[in-house]
């Protein structure tokens, strides 16, 4: 053993230790490694941070922005519901929720899946009645094996589609991975919905909300050609009983109904005014295609009046003109502000306000301790202690607070699904995977112009195109693939292929497959995932020269383990995100894990030999 590989092994195995330690973020231990090899002279300076220009760190960066705008636009919100039967019982929903899931997240980043329908898995848990915990995990576990059908999916896939690269055999196709992949995703997701889920403990939630706003009331205008016109208020309930929204009145021909009876029909224009949460609002928006009152409606009068006749539905360019509208060029938000006692909009409503030619701010649903108002939003006078969500660009939120003495409420990711923007992210996304199917252009050109198209088309406001990106994991995969490459310009990739050729596989080529797939999966545990499949990848293409097989077997082999992490919450983000939702505890992981993983390991090696034969 020379030197520069005693050097590389001792700087692994110290970041190897750091990752199990956990005291340390990942970024910080991976950049720690790097900078040591730096220091060691087993990576040159001027290559240091090569990593960052990486195509597959560029692709994860890009496909993380572009989930940003399927989750913004509420395109995933509407294709849960398509698919989501409402009145399935535990199999059936489990299926439906996991199978939804696992696809998702072939076709975008899993942990951006998994956040997506992690609302929709804790109602689904109250309506199969089960705890949080029984369906959250059976949910995590899904999508994790959902992104290992694409090359896009997960991290992992494009650390080992770029090592092929560079080992002279090209980029592995979008849909190399499907093969066995989406075989072990079908087993798995099969075992967990008729018995894995049974093997979850059933635990209360440790999680509190940040904090509890009530009810809003707010009003939508229904449009001539929503799929709400012509039921019955009851049949509208029935439609969106699981975001525990209800119609509290009714504004018809300017006449106000107050708790109108449920059996009478919706028309084209008339105004409901419902009671909902905040955060379940947008499921009663997106269903019928009902956009909030306020977002329709034109300038407020001038006069102060209560508005409103449909005319000015069709007179929604009438401000145009005005060309101070601050939210004109900058990116619109919702934000949720408490009145104080004091404040100078005590006993004022929006028109007395001029809320919207003054500030350039739409009212958009009013929280007042349960109690639904007695007029219309915008001529509500205002109280102490009342809570309201507006819309408007961040600047004007921010002007209103400081002129008002209104206090903002703790951020949530509070969004209004539109229709026409959805069918844009979901067009951009599909037409990037497009490319790359094609074979049009490399998968990190192709994604980074769908990033570039959502930011000129505005599905995802420009404030958010980066904090989309999940820049731990960015500086984890740029600084780990410079050390990995050291590992194979110092010998030290076929030192321990050697060993455990000789050694353990003892010449064997399909033990020898299995030993980098368990080690892979066992690593895959207790530390990143993609700081494992960075680690495994020359070891496994040192094996494949060693005994002289197809290194695609064993590159397979490694983007496979790379992608199983069930044992523990640390393995995955997913697994991290329903820690504290499901109440977990750090031993849970492993009584529905386990099994899956053996069946993952049983199910892929004899597919691994016949897709990828040695």
């Amino acid at each position: 053993m020379t030197l520069d590989q005693l050097l590389i092994f001792s700087i692994l195995s110290a970041t190897m230790g750091l990752f199990l330690w956990g005291r340390l973020r990942h970024d910080v231990v991976a950049l720690a490694a790097l900078l040591a090899s730096v220091i060691a002279g087993l990576v040159p300076t001027d290559t240091a941070f090569s990593g960052f220009g990486h195509p597959a760190v560029i692709t994860v960066a890009c496909v993380l922005i572009l989930s940003q705008g399927l989750q913004n636009t509420g395109a995933v919100d509407w294709l849960a519901r398509s698919v989501l039967p409402r009145d399935a019982g535990r199999l059936t929903g489990m299926l439906a929720l996991m199978g939804l899931g696992a696809a998702l997240s072939g076709f975008m980043n899993n942990v951006g899946a998994m956040a997506l329908l992690m609302p929709v898995a804790v109602q689904l848990s109250d309506r199969l009645d089960l705890t949080p915990g029984q369906v959250l995990m059976p949910l995590a576990f899904g999508t994790i094996l959902g992104g290992m059908t694409t090359l896009i999916g997960t991290p992992p896939n494009l650390i080992v589609s770029g090592f092929r690269a560079e080992a002279g055999m090209g980029h592995f196709a979008i849909f190399d991975f499907a093969p066995v992949g989406a075989a072990v995703a079908v087993v798995g997701v099969m075992f967990v919905v008729f018995i894995g889920w049974r093997l979850v403990p059933a635990r209360q939630s440790a999680a509190g909300e940040s904090f509890d706003t009530g009810a809003y009331f707010t009003e939508l205008r229904v449009p001539q050609k929503s799929k709400a016109v012509g039921l019955t208020l009851r049949a509208f309930e029935r439609e969106i009983e699981d975001s525990d929204t209800q119609i509290v009145g009714l504004v018809r021909n300017k006449v106000r109904i107050t708790a109108p009876h449920g059996g009478r029909r919706i028309r084209a224009d008339d105004i409901l005014v419902l009671e909902a949460d905040v955060d379940t609002l947008a499921e009663a928006l997106s269903v019928f295609d009902i956009k909030l009152e306020e977002q329709k409606a034109s300038a407020e009068d001038e006069d102060g009046e209560e508005e409103t006749t449909t005319k000015s539905e069709s007179t929604v360019d009438t401000d145009e003109d005005e060309d101070d509208s601050p939210a004109r060029n900058d990116e619109i938000v919702l934000r949720e502000l408490a009145i104080l006692p004091g404040s100078t909009i005590v006993g004022r409503s929006a028109n007395d306000m001029k809320l919207r030619t003054r500030y350039g701010l739409n009212l958009l649903a009013v929280s007042r301790a349960g109690r639904a108002p007695r007029t219309r939003l915008r001529t509500l006078d205002l109280k102490s202690g009342d809570l309201l969500l507006v819309q408007g660009a961040s600047e004007a939120v921010s002007g209103f607070v400081n002129d008002t003495g209104c206090v903002p409420l703790g951020a949530r990711d509070l969004r209004i699904p539109d229709k026409r923007m959805a069918i844009i992210a979901g067009a951009i996304m599909l037409g990037a995977i497009g490319i790359v199917t094609l074979g049009l252009l490399p998968a990190a050109v192709a994604f980074a112009l769908g990033v570039l198209a959502s930011m000129v088309l505005r599905t995802v406001p420009l404030r958010q195109v980066y904090t989309a990106i999940d820049w731990p994991v960015i500086v984890l995969l740029a600084a780990l693939i410079p050390v990995a490459g050291a590992m194979q310009s110092t010998g030290a990739a076929d030192l321990l292929a050697r060993f455990l050729v000789d050694t353990i596989a003892q010449g064997n080529a399909v033990v020898a497959l299995g030993v980098v797939l368990i080690t892979t999966m066992f690593l895959s545990d207790v530390m990143n995932n993609a700081a494992t499949a960075a680690v495994l990848c020359p070891i496994a293409l040192g094996i494949s020269d060693t005994l002289g097989v197809n290194p695609d077997s064993f590159l397979m082999a490694v983007a496979i383990g790379a992608s199983c992490a069930f044992l523990t919450p640390i393995g995955h983000q997913n697994n991290t995100l329903i820690l504290g939702p499901g109440g977990f505890r750090f031993g849970d992981y492993w009584r529905l894990g386990l099994p899956l993983e053996v069946l993952v390991v049983a199910v892929s090696l004899p597919l691994l030999l016949v897709v990828w034969p040695l």
